[in-house]
């Protein structure tokens, strides 16, 4: 019901044109920059929300919008549309297949960030498998840390898949974590592959990134090579190694520089001074955060900021959004 009332006073604005008048004020506040911040492509939200960004928005590689957001002269094209970025995090498979297919309807370019130990071994997100072992467990009682789990009990099910997500985001290392995980299937009887039908769990394969980027419409950023949550890891040095490390795979597969990287999580808290200090030092020109806001001429450059992309999202309570018409406080005018 919350969401229908959202959407309602959403299309009041709308369709009154209060949302052409609060984009047009934008649109003389000044130089800025929009990025938004995906992950996922299912759902027929998706294709709804790009025909709306594709009529009122100037949609351009990240690069370029950057090279401009940060060039000295003001851009003087004939489209003076607001400029906004589509970026994909982590490298779902369903970026290919529903996301890139829209890609190319619309012709408008994106970029996605990826893990590249996940396309290369086809494994499973680390953050997807508290749900999924619990699922597919093969047993009916299990005792972890200490506590017996009856996999038959919804609430055990969920205190379960909490407890997984929480030691495997908390890891000192990336080894720890992996060994964490290990354990878990074994205990719970459950394989660590899995089948390209199952694309709720698949990443991205390298020739579908080829495939990608030959079209050039799409663009790929770095995003650490196992996306561990940088601020936990124990040993500085394999700080340095996820950053610099998934910079150089992605270059070598690419054969091309790769200059753009987006931090795990993407708060400060989850990638911290040290984290900010190795993307600089892996010779990155540009990193984004998650921290929800728009971009002008005087934002950090390895401190970026990005507006969430929800696909559950009606494109009119996102058109207002994007405009400051809806939410206690507006993430637009943060800027302005």
């Amino acid at each position: 019901m919350r969401e229908r009332i959202r959407v309602f006073i959403a299309a009041c604005f709308y369709y009154s044109g209060l949302v052409k008048l609060a984009h047009w004020k934008i649109q003389r506040s000044g130089k800025m920059l929009i990025i938004l911040n995906y992950h996922r492509a299912i759902g027929n939200n998706l294709r709804q929300q790009l025909h709306y960004l594709h009529r009122h928005y100037r949609i351009l590689h990240l690069e370029k919008a950057l090279e401009e957001l940060y060039a000295d002269q003001t851009n003087n094209a004939c489209d003076r549309r607001i400029p906004l970025v589509l970026t994909f995090d982590d490298g779902y498979r369903d970026n290919y297949t529903h996301a890139f297919a829209l890609a190319r309807e619309l012709q408008i370019p994106f970029t996605i960030f990826l893990i590249p130990c996940y396309s290369e071994h086809g494994s499973r997100f680390w953050w997807l498998e508290g749900d999924y072992l619990v699922k597919h467990a093969q047993v009916d009682n299990v005792t972890i840390e200490g506590r017996l789990y009856s996999l038959k009990r919804t609430e055990d099910q969920e205190s379960l898949a909490q407890l997984i997500d929480t030691r495997l985001r908390h890891s000192s290392s990336v080894m720890e974590r992996e060994t964490y995980l290990e354990s878990l299937r074994t205990s719970l009887n459950v394989s660590p592959t899995i089948t390209r039908e199952d694309e709720l769990y698949s990443p991205l394969t390298w020739a579908e990134i080829y495939k990608m980027e030959e079209s050039g419409l799409v663009s790929f950023g770095a995003h650490t090579s196992h996306h561990p949550v940088l601020s936990y890891l124990s040993d500085p040095e394999e700080v340095k190694c996820e950053v610099q490390e998934s910079k150089e795979i992605l270059e070598q597969k690419l054969n091309h520089p790769v200059n753009t990287f987006a931090y795990p999580i993407g708060k400060f808290e989850h990638f911290g001074e040290q984290g900010l200090q190795a993307v600089k030092e892996a010779g990155y020109k540009w990193a984004l955060t998650t921290n929800e806001a728009t971009n002008t001429p005087k934002t950090d450059p390895y401190l970026l900021n990005r507006l969430p992309g929800d696909i559950e999202q009606h494109w009119l309570v996102m058109a207002s959004e994007l405009v400051g018409l809806l939410g206690i406080v507006s993430r637009l005018r943060k800027n302005l």
